[in-house]
């Protein structure tokens, strides 16, 4: 679905007719994270947001992944595969699978990482051990009590914040903010911006560390777009953050569309925006995680540009502390309990 405007908007009318649902939501909400969930046996780190929407997970995911790696552990992703028919468990395969089978995000991490998708979390930390996974990166999932979590990174937009900090549908956050904060162990700033101040100061008040990070687009992608006038168009939880990179890279952009997040783009859509696209003399560029669903299906082939981006972060080596001692720590109190 798409977001709804007031959400981002100073408290409104529509909001407050709409708080005693988000009470009742927020109450249950509240309720289900105070369960304990199954020990999956082996650390995981659970990637999350407070809220609906875009923040920058699935870029977060990456670059988690990859410093892992670079520790020498073997991380598999664990996702529900929102948006794909298959409940799984099930290893993503990019050359067998497509968006419509396993989900749009866990089919552009699989083109990196090892990915199992499954509907039952259970099995899908099965899976995941079964893959000779030492480490389990949950794909979302912080609000959801089924897998207990090692630590929980939650990730945050410097420039949107919280919104109205509502609870859903009054406003954008998935259960009351006192509870999710409690469960926090580290909080991840995208962008610049002061709509994440009072979050950060309230972590870091409780001595867990907040970590800035940018999106930077890949050298290839901003070389390959520009001098060249585009037509931006993109199906995720923040377009405009999309819209936003791009200009900030130098590119050209022209005209802006924007869909729901996961939006399933129909064959008319992408003609559409393609005659658009040579009427004006325009070049059309979309996200990867877009493109991801756009694969196999016949608007690839048109001339569509991909504008890729990953997350680095500022304190790169104080990421890279925090991982490992929180694997030491998982795997000390998993060898204390055998005892």
């Amino acid at each position: 679905m798409r977001e709804p405007a007031f959400w981002y908007r100073p408290s409104s009318w529509i909001s407050i007719v709409l708080s005693p649902l988000g009470a009742f939501y927020g109450l249950i909400s509240a309720q289900r994270l105070q369960r304990d969930g199954f020990d999956a046996g082996i650390p995981v780190f659970c990637v999350g947001n407070y809220h609906l929407g875009g923040a920058g997970k699935t870029p977060t995911v990456l670059a988690l992944a990859k410093l892992l790696r670079e520790l020498g552990e073997t991380a598999v992703v664990l996702s529900r595969g929102y948006g794909g028919r298959l409940r799984g468990p099930i290893m993503v395969d990019p050359a067998r699978h497509d968006a419509a089978d396993v989900g749009d995000e866990p089919l552009m991490l699989a083109r990196t990482v090892p990915v199992a998708v499954a509907r039952d979390r259970i099995d899908g930390v099965a899976l995941a051990r079964s893959q000779g996974a030492s480490v389990i990166l949950l794909d979302d999932g912080f609000q959801n009590p089924t897998i207990a979590k090692d630590a929980s990174l939650i990730v945050i937009d410097g420039e949107r914040g919280l919104g109205n900090a509502c609870v859903f549908p009054a406003g954008p956050l998935r259960a009351p903010l006192p509870p999710q904060l409690a469960r926090t162990d580290a909080l991840i700033v995208v962008g610049d911006g002061n709509a994440a101040e009072a979050v950060a100061a309230d972590i870091a008040a409780r001595g867990k560390p907040v970590l800035s990070a940018h999106l930077k687009p890949e050298d290839a992608s901003v070389a390959a777009l520009r001098g060249k006038r585009v037509l931006a168009f993109a199906g995720i939880g923040d377009p405009d953050r999309f819209f936003r990179t791009l200009r900030a890279s130098g590119i050209d952009v022209v005209r802006e569309r924007a869909f729901a997040d996961h939006h399933p783009f129909a064959k008319s859509e992408i003609e559409n925006l393609t005659a658009e696209a040579k009427r004006d003399a325009l070049t059309l560029v979309t996200t990867e995680k877009d493109l991801a669903r756009l694969r196999g299906s016949e608007a690839t082939r048109n001339d569509i540009m991909l504008f890729a981006v990953t997350l680095e972060f500022d304190d790169a080596v104080g990421l890279r502390k925090f991982l490992s001692d929180q694997l030491f720590r998982a795997r000390e109190k998993r060898f204390r309990a055998s005892k």
